[in-house]
């Protein structure tokens, strides 16, 4: 397995759920992290957690991916020792609401096209031409068994993960010619505060969602990841799919009696 040790690794919405473990995962193989989020104090406690787990170094700071002329500011002024940015895992994302389509809030569409499609597009654009140039370099994306099969309630959540499985395939067949990885990780259920975003601090409904289930854990993805991201260099992993042994699907689920 090729060595990461030392590589820039950014990660994205790395506060809490898979971007917090994909982060502490690639410290564990020595990486130098450059994370992300909207909130700074979270990240600062992230921090000693990174460098215990063998982080070579970590740079945090505050983003909000929906703000283009933010994240354009953000990236271009990081630090120079910062810069040259070897991985990038766009991670942030999030669903909101949980209705059909002609009886929701336009505010939740609003809230998911810009962090899953907008936000992504922003930070992609950001870092990707310095891959380029460099002639090396992996995107990371993730995305959901959502963009599979939409389900009931959730057209618009699942059209955004539908657009960034669009995305990583069309970023894929712009880089040819170039060295630089593409690829989109694809989970099921996974159990992080995914479902109390979603219904905005509802923790009652959200429990709900797990019932009777044993859900992915962010590690799993986040183990997917960085399995992604340790190819050797000629290897590309376009896509992985991955869910729970109880679920087949976006629709089909084993929920124990």
């Amino acid at each position: 397995m090729p060595t990461i040790s030392g590589k820039t690794v950014f990660v994205t919405g790395a506060s809490s759920g898979i971007g917090r473990a994909t982060a502490i995962a690639f410290a564990r193989e020595g990486c130098r992290l450059l994370v992300c989020g909207r909130g700074l104090d979270t990240l600062e406690e992230l921090r000693p957690i990174l460098t215990a787990a063998g982080g070579a170094a970590v740079h945090a700071f505050q983003l909000d991916v929906q703000d283009r002329s933010e994240v354009e500011a953000a990236i271009a002024n990081l630090p120079v020792e910062w810069k040259e940015i070897d991985v990038l895992v766009n991670n942030a994302g999030l669903s909101r609401g949980l209705t059909k389509v002609y009886q929701d809030d336009p505010e939740n569409w609003e809230e998911m096209i810009d962090t899953n499609i907008k936000g992504l597009l922003y930070v992609t654009r950001s870092v990707v031409p310095g891959m380029v140039a460099r002639g090396r370099g992996h995107v990371i994306s993730l995305g959901s068994t959502a963009a599979y099969i939409t389900y009931a309630y959730g057209a618009v959540y699942c059209a955004t993960k539908a657009a960034e499985r669009s995305i990583s395939e069309g970023l894929k067949i712009d880089l040819m010619g170039t060295p630089v990885r593409v690829t989109s990780v694809d989970p099921g259920m996974v159990q992080t505060n995914f479902s109390k975003i979603r219904f905005r601090g509802d923790e009652e409904q959200a429990a709900k969602v797990y019932q009777n289930i044993t859900p992915l854990q962010p590690e799993d993805v986040a183990d997917a990841i960085v399995w992604a991201a340790t190819r050797p260099a000629h290897v590309n992993i376009h896509t992985v799919v991955m869910t729970t042994i109880d679920q087949a699907n976006s629709v089909v689920f084993n929920r124990h009696s």
